[in-house]
């Protein structure tokens, strides 16, 4: 008789531990494949000095890996030279140059 009194929490017990559901663990992946594709960028990255010219300007861009990264543009006939805005399009001058 006593060892139905040990027994039977014993069972208890256990059926409450089979019966629970295990938890999911979010997956590392995505974290750790980032890392290696901005390591691989840097290590793959070609840095390219293009230019351009013709009658009316002088053009300099610069390429990091294929993406734009600086265009600037030195006009003719004594102009002063502004930088375009790679992804906008945008023109700056750079008015005292220090």
């Amino acid at each position: 008789m006593r060892s139905s009194y040990i027994l039977l929490p014993l069972l208890l017990a256990c059926g409450l531990a089979w019966s629970q559901t295990p938890i999911a663990t979010p997956p590392a992946a995505p974290a750790s494949a980032t890392a290696q594709r901005d390591v691989r960028a840097k290590v793959q990255a070609r840095v390219e000095h293009i230019q351009v010219e013709d009658a009316g300007a002088r053009i300099d861009e610069v390429r990091v890996g294929g993406d734009t990264q600086s265009i600037t543009v030195q006009p003719k006939g004594g102009m002063p030279s502004y930088q375009v805005a790679p992804k906008t399009g945008e023109r700056t001058w750079k008015i005292l140059g220090f």
